[in-house]
């Protein structure tokens, strides 16, 4: 390591984790940048980044050798020429699975009991029974994306009592709490099966619009929808028409598309949809937090050291490398 190495943190570091970082790489420079404020001649200096630059920004950085995102998605980051190829780039994946997968519970719950439902009848001082509800015991839940996020929650759901289908990008061997699984060239054949479709997915061409209105008319006459990876896997509109026909029986989103969702978009008011502004991960939880610096402090000490990095991103996939 450079004595001179210059490290701009992009991310909120507390001040013990900063100590630990610095022990980490000695004699490094490191630029703590409250509000977001970047000195201009640091972006020139800049041997790393701790957090997630704009493109533009990772450019003004000649001497760049490593990027170390807070997320667990590489939206952009791995388009060809986005990087410069030397520049190491790893994520945060396995940081985030406890949090989002405890929001995906909680939602998959409240929409199979209306609870939406009965908050709203509270809020306008009505007294009204919403009807039948589903049970999670012996249910069907289809989970697109059964990485740590969505692994995570189909762990759960399993020992809640539901059949689960994962859906992979390839053919992975079944995991031990899947019932069945099967890849993205399979999904139509499970979508008319489910009562609980899931997706956790990464940005991308690959992914975008996967839930047309093709696919989400193929799915179960009330089923539900959860989406807590990117907006842009489902056509907005076509979901917004469904809900409101009754075709779906409700959808809970944490991302939309666009994002945020315009004020007076629809959406807003269709009483079996429930949307909170991408809160799902993020920092909520202490527990995420404490993930995210401990990948950035064993990834200072590879740095450092010129060893392998952990969670390093394969930018050909945009996920991270296994093995």
């Amino acid at each position: 390591m450079d004595k001179k190495d210059t490290i701009i943190v992009l991310l909120p570091v507390e001040e013990g984790y900063r100590r630990q970082m610095e022990e980490a790489l000695p004699g490094a420079a490191f630029i703590w940048t409250e509000g977001g404020i970047v000195p201009p001649e640091a972006w020139e200096k800049a041997s790393a980044i701790l957090g997630n630059p704009t493109l533009e920004q990772a450019a003004r950085c000649p001497n760049l050798r490593w990027i170390q995102l807070g997320s667990a998605g590489t939206d952009g980051y791995c388009a060809p020429g986005a990087l410069p190829e030397p520049v190491a780039l790893t994520n945060a994946t396995g940081c985030y699975g406890h949090a989002i997968s405890e929001y995906m519970v909680g939602t998959t719950l409240m929409l199979m009991k209306k609870l939406h439902l009965y908050r709203d009848s509270q809020m306008a001082g009505r007294w009204q029974d919403a009807g039948a509800v589903m049970s999670v015991t012996s249910s069907r839940i289809l989970v697109v994306g059964m990485g740590d996020i969505g692994g995570s929650y189909a762990q759960r759901m399993k020992l809640l009592g539901a059949h689960i289908t994962g859906v992979t990008r390839t053919a992975h061997p079944k995991p031990d709490y899947a019932d069945e699984a099967g890849t993205i060239g399979q999904l139509d054949g499970f979508l008319p099966q489910a009562d609980v479709v899931a997706l956790s997915l990464p940005g991308g061409e690959k992914t975008a619009k996967l839930m047309d209105r093709r696919r989400l008319g193929l799915m179960k006459r009330g089923a539900l929808l959860l989406n807590v990876g990117r907006g842009s896997a489902i056509d907005t509109d076509a979901l917004y028409d469904l809900l409101e026909s009754g075709q779906l029986g409700g959808a809970a989103l944490d991302v939309t598309d666009p994002e945020p969702l315009p004020e007076g978009h629809p959406l807003w008011k269709c009483p079996s949809a429930f949307i909170t502004p991408h809160t799902s991960g993020g920092y909520h939880m202490r527990e995420t937090y404490e993930a995210v610096m401990a990948v950035c402090i064993e990834n200072l000490k590879a740095f450092a050291a010129g060893r392998p990095f952990t969670h390093q991103v394969d930018r050909e996939t945009g996920y991270m490398r296994r093995g």
